[in-house]
């Protein structure tokens, strides 16, 4: 009896990516597909980003103007920092 012939784990373009959308690399249109953020508020989060560096964690958010604890909270499923 043959043992099944073992595969090479797949390449990287073919694992599951994980689809949070990073905050150091977004643009202002893929930020408005986050809910509560709207075209402002992108621009807030770049200009922050753009000012002070990268996002270093998901709480640096709360220094954005019009983003607090309830925001933040909402985001958080959706947004990495990578």
């Amino acid at each position: 009896m043959a043992l099944p012939e073992q595969l090479p784990p797949p390449p990287q373009e073919d694992r599951v990516l994980d689809p949070r959308v990073n905050i150091n690399t977004a643009s202002a249109e893929l930020l408005v597909t986050l809910p509560g953020i709207g075209p402002v508020l992108a621009e807030r989060i770049i200009a922050y980003r753009e000012e002070h560096g990268h996002f270093t964690a998901l709480e640096d958010l709360l220094q954005v103007s019009g983003i607090g604890e309830k925001k933040l909270a909402a985001l958080e499923d959706f947004i990495r920092v990578e």
